[in-house]
């Protein structure tokens, strides 16, 4: 069922008839009325997510209609349908707020993709008011956006698991958002007015990791020449993050399994214990299952860290947030840039939808904050959007020819044409090579392809 309410104007029993028919099937609740009175007195006692509403009646016509709607319900969608249509009453429809114009006859087809744009339309409104909202209450709160089903049932994962003291281990590709549910997870939980931290086990080599995390005492090492604290004895009783826990070394994963059994551990040259009593929270976008079935994550601390798993679902996965997501980028990202950009054309809309997102949320973001940027209007257009989404890039590896060249030979190819096509940009690269920054620029480096 699609869900939300219409409301159906016009004079014509049988046209009034013929859409109640059609609508219902698709799983909308209708109400009708057969004049511009009878629809203004409706509108009087409820709101309604959409109006359809026929242009010339009797009595108000479905100008004075769309008008009186609008007065009443500023966030309601209306399509004015018609069947003397002309450039004036289009153009008149749409400055009073008509967010489609239908002309008769119009095919079942016709209708259905109308009703269920301007649906997405008023959904993506209330959903971007709703966050605003919760932003104004929350400060800078995470926020998981979307209404799908894998969304919903991560929410409320979240709202269970938040309360306990449990290692969760967060599992989701590059770009889903695992940071965001580990921080929903340590702010809906007793430990939300302590401390969150976060470090990327990928970024920093063995030696620099256990550093940040177990800090060191004063003459540990050459240079050390003060005692500095790691996160594990900074956090206190808040939250530690570890990212992409599935790059962390043999040696470190040992050292993590002691601190997740005694809740202990030791500065880099200390001699005495300190006690851990931050909550740890883990996250990776790699199989560690399968990763300890190879030998190259250690199984007691595959168990230890997977008491909890939560998935985040990729964006092909959700693609009916997209708009919803779409919609709050705009908001974010609009008023900082000085720009008007309110909303998303229909046609740039279908672009958005169709792209398959390596670098999933992430990726979407940096496509409308780039659109914002070039965007004219009070709308996302599709000349706004990058060529490759708009499936207009060419193929950026094409190998031909007798030779056989080697994976490693592929890959530094492609990523050499990746960058070639971003400009130089690692960032908007690494997302649409599905891998993050700090992978990418070690394959740079490797490949010996530049700064």
């Amino acid at each position: 069922m699609k869900g939300g309410t219409i409301l159906i104007v016009d004079d014509e029993s049988i046209a009034v008839e013929n859409l109640t028919h059609i609508l219902e099937r698709e799983g909308y609740a209708t109400a009708s009325a057969e004049s511009g009175e009878e629809a203004v007195g409706l509108l009087d006692a409820r709101e309604f997510d959409l109006v359809l509403t026929d242009l010339r009646m009797k009595d108000l016509d479905g100008l004075a209609v769309l008008a009186e709607c609008k007065r009443l319900w500023p966030d309601t969608e209306v399509v004015v349908m018609t069947g003397h249509a002309t450039v004036s009453t289009a153009v008149e429809a749409m400055r009073l707020g008509a967010c489609h114009y239908l002309t008769k006859p119009y095919s079942l087809a016709e209708v259905r993709a109308t009703v269920a744009e301007a649906m997405v339309k008023r959904r993506l409104r209330q959903e971007v008011a709703r966050l605003s909202r919760q932003v104004a209450d929350l400060g800078s709160g995470p926020l998981i956006i979307g209404e799908s089903p894998a969304i919903q049932a991560l929410r409320d994962n979240i709202h269970h698991i938040a309360p306990t003291d449990s290692t969760v281990l967060i599992l989701g590709e590059t770009g889903t958002g695992k940071e965001l549910v580990a921080r929903a997870i340590h702010e809906a939980s007793p430990r939300g007015g302590g401390r969150f931290l976060a470090i990327n086990c990928g970024a920093f080599n063995e030696d620099l990791l256990a550093n940040e995390l177990f800090g060191h005492e004063k003459g540990a090492f050459s240079g050390a020449s003060t005692l500095k604290k790691g996160l594990l004895d900074m956090a206190g009783e808040g939250t530690i993050f570890l990212d992409e826990i599935g790059e962390m070394s043999l040696t470190m994963q040992v050292r993590l399994l002691r601190v997740l059994q005694e809740r202990r551990f030791f500065r880099v040259g200390g001699t005495q214990e300190i006690e851990v009593n931050a909550r740890i929270l883990a996250a990776t976008n790699k199989d560690l299952k399968s990763e300890v079935d190879h030998g190259l994550f250690r199984a007691d601390l595959y168990y230890r860290l997977n008491v909890i798993t939560l998935r985040v679902p990729p964006l092909s996965e959700r693609r009916q947030d997209i708009p919803l997501l779409a919609g709050f980028f705009i908001a974010k990202y609009a008023p900082a840039m000085g720009k008007t950009v309110s909303g998303v054309s229909s046609e740039a809309l279908r672009h958005l939808m169709a792209y398959d997102y390596p670098g999933n949320i992430r990726e979407l973001e940096n496509i409308v904050q780039r659109a914002v940027i070039m965007a004219k209007g009070e709308k996302l257009e599709p000349a706004d959007l990058p060529q490759d989404l708009r499936g207009e890039a060419p193929a950026l590896v094409k190998h031909e020819g007798p030779e056989l060249i080697t994976l490693e030979e592929l890959e530094r190819r492609h990523i050499e044409a990746v960058l070639a096509h971003e400009g130089g940009n690692k960032t908007r690269a690494a997302e649409i090579l599905g891998i993050d920054r700090v992978s990418l620029w070690r394959k740079v480096k490797r490949y010996g392809l530049g700064e």
